[in-house]
């Protein structure tokens, strides 16, 4: 008979889905005090010795004590009302309160001693001035009962903050993360009855992803057929690629297919600022997969721990990440191995991840996740569309086309701020329209209520059809979709251009039109007003990225050769990447470039100075031009035809 499963702790640094129920513990179960009930006792009683203590040494400060000659000018003044006397020991009272010679402040109730040789009538002044000699204690003094009920008042706080801590420890807070006050770990959240896992169905836009993962869902359906034939599970798949490519969506699909439990947890959540916990934490969730297994285990950003490790000794958070590693490591392939347990992780820099981690046996296959193509953009947006009631007149595979290098999370973005338009208009349903201005507001921000000087709008507008028509003048150029000087974000306005169908490779030619497009603003005002100014600086930005890529990275320059000279890497530093005359020859070689483009410009908007006139004056009068009113107005005709 097998064992059952043991039940699983109520905090964990990570998610799951599809684990079975965890057992309810028995109902004579007690819960443990740390230290166990004789510390305490101990403790309690070590607290009630110092509280006497403190409280006897307050109560001999309740009454000053006097000299007894203090006392006898006291007596001959008439000031003492009653006094208590036992043995030579005297308690008392005055009428009126007097400074204490020996003393700071006043007093009003006294003791004092009577010395043995005194030979004075003390009794007889007493009668003379009327004091009572009374047969109690003048100052009544806190009876033992008293002083255990204040005594007991820290022992009891120390009972509560003794037991709170207690709790702490026993719902796995223990440790020195726990004293320190380490904020709970979210708990495992399970499916509601009822909701669907995420699979297959619900991804789309990259089925070569899909056709390399859905040999892992066979591997857990059949594994006794891949056992068979001497084949092993993989360890573990990394998935690669940009942000918002759906990598995490992929992972729970994997599981959702399989039918396996899942559980999910950030790399980060591991790191804690106490060495070893992270190391721990690792144990726990691997030791939690193998009782369900199988199963899969799916970590994002696991560059965040996974990073190549440095030479020397690590401190703080620096080897607590190194210690974190290290046990993942172990675990994937250790001698403790993770039977039937995958390891699913993303990244969005495989590049600096740990050659131990990515090596096989670890993760065996490395899955590049890309952005879709056009097809692949259109299901994506029909997958975000489902829950969105669309209006006829709505085409999705036109705006995919529109959309080129958008990711999924953009495309879902794209549709929510759709939505949200359609909302705001009391609208029915979501158009066209509200698809296209969503996109606009996506691409190129939202408006800004802006008023210009007159001279400065119509220099912009002078600026932006320097763009539009060399885009639309240079052949294989990006068509232009939208002319506008209508302020939007940071800019004060826009021309927008997208190609007709999805590149993945550029020619030369292509690049210099590229930067011929974007040097056509600063070309334009250099032409109609002979100045430049910084309304440029965006474009500038692009040129230099492009020109620095074609000499230094894509061999398109003879004098520095077919060599890639700089890192893809922008973070790195410049001057540290090539020899210095390496470095003299690409800055010469961008500015021949930038320069000869910068000349072509120039010399194409003069030879067409009419239709820039004309654009400008049609940017004056309606603000926005889109892409057939643009090429009309240019008399340019669109030769390119959308596929």
């Amino acid at each position: 008979m097998s064992n059952p499963v043991p039940p699983r702790k109520a905090d964990k640094p990570w998610r799951s889905e599809g684990t079975p129920p965890e057992p309810t513990p028995p109902a004579s179960g007690k819960r443990k005090m740390p230290g166990g009930w004789g510390g305490l006792i101990l403790t309690a009683l070590v607290v009630y010795l110092i509280a006497n203590l403190v409280l006897s040494f307050f109560n001999e400060g309740d009454e000053p004590t006097i000299s007894y000659t203090e006392f006898s000018k006291q007596v001959d003044a008439g000031n003492v009302t009653k006094i208590y006397s036992k043995g030579d020991a005297i308690q008392g009272q005055l009428k009126n309160g007097r400074d204490n010679p020996e003393g700071d402040g006043k007093y009003t109730k006294f003791k004092t001693q009577r010395p043995s040789f005194a030979d004075d009538q003390l009794w007889e002044d007493l009668e003379k001035h009327n004091v009572t000699v009374t047969a109690e204690p003048v100052v009544q003094q806190r009876s033992f009962l008293s002083n255990l009920l204040i005594s007991l008042a820290p022992m009891l706080l120390l009972v509560v903050l003794w037991i709170f801590i207690a709790r702490r420890m026993s719902a796995g807070m223990g440790g020195a993360g726990g004293m320190l006050g380490r904020k709970a770990p979210p708990k495992p959240v399970e499916l509601e009855p009822g909701t669907e896992r995420t699979t297959f169905a619900d991804v789309a836009g990259i089925d070569e992803v899909e056709g390399e993962l859905n040999d892992v869902v066979d591997f857990l359906k059949n594994p006794d057929e891949y056992r068979k034939m001497g084949a092993r599970m993989p360890r573990g798949v990394l998935l690669a690629g940009p942000p918002g490519t759906g990598k995490t969506l992929l992972a729970r699909a994997v599981a959702g297919e399989a039918g396996v439990p899942f559980f999910s947890a950030s790399a980060s959540e591991f790191i804690e600022m106490i060495v070893g916990v992270g190391a721990s934490r690792v144990r726990e969730l691997f030791a939690e997969a193998r009782k369900v297994a199988p199963s899969i285990i799916f970590i994002d950003e696991i560059d965040t721990i996974g990073r190549a490790r440095a030479g020397g000794s690590g401190m703080g958070g620096h080897d607590e990440r190194e210690q974190t590693l290290n046990q993942i490591l172990t675990e994937m392939d250790g001698f403790s191995g993770a039977e039937g347990v995958i390891v699913i992780a993303a990244t969005n820099r495989a590049d600096i991840l740990d050659p131990a981690l990515t090596r096989p046996g670890r993760f065996d296959r490395v899955v590049n996740v890309s952005p879709p193509d056009r097809a692949g953009r259109a299901a994506i947006l029909e997958i975000h569309t489902r829950g969105i009631p669309l209006a006829p007149d709505v085409d999705l595979v036109r705006m995919a086309r529109s959309t080129p290098g958008m990711t999924g999370a953009d495309l879902a973005n794209l549709a929510n701020e759709a939505a949200l338009l359609a909302v705001k208009r009391k609208q029915d349903q979501v158009t066209q329209a509200d698809l296209s201005e969503a996109l606009e507001k996506v691409q190129l921000g939202a408006e800004r209520p802006l008023v210009m000087p007159d001279e400065e709008r119509r220099r912009t507008a002078y600026h932006e059809s320097g763009h539009a028509l060399l885009g639309m003048l240079q052949p294989g150029a990006d068509p232009v979709r939208k002319i506008t000087i209508v302020p939007r974000g940071r800019a004060l306005g826009v021309t927008l251009s997208t190609p007709d169908a999805d590149r993945y490779a550029y020619t030369e030619e292509y690049l210099r039109g590229r930067i011929i497009g974007a040097l056509g603003g600063m070309a334009a005002e250099h032409v109609v007003y002979g100045v430049v100014t910084t309304g440029s600086e965006n474009d500038l930005e692009q040129v230099t990225n492009l020109a620095r890529g074609m000499v230094a990275r894509w061999g398109m320059s003879e004098r520095v050769g077919r060599l890639s000279a700089l890192p893809n890497d922008v973070q790195q530093a410049y001057g540290l990447a090539a020899a210095p005359a390496t470095l003299d020859s690409i800055d010469h070689e961008m500015r021949r470039i930038v320069d000869g483009c910068y000349e072509e410009a120039c010399g194409k908007l003069r030879d067409h100075r009419g239709q820039l006139d004309a654009l400008a004056e049609a940017l004056l009068a309606n603000e926005t031009l889109e892409e057939a009113d643009a090429y009309r107005i240019a008399g340019i005709t669109r030769l390119a035809k959308e596929a």
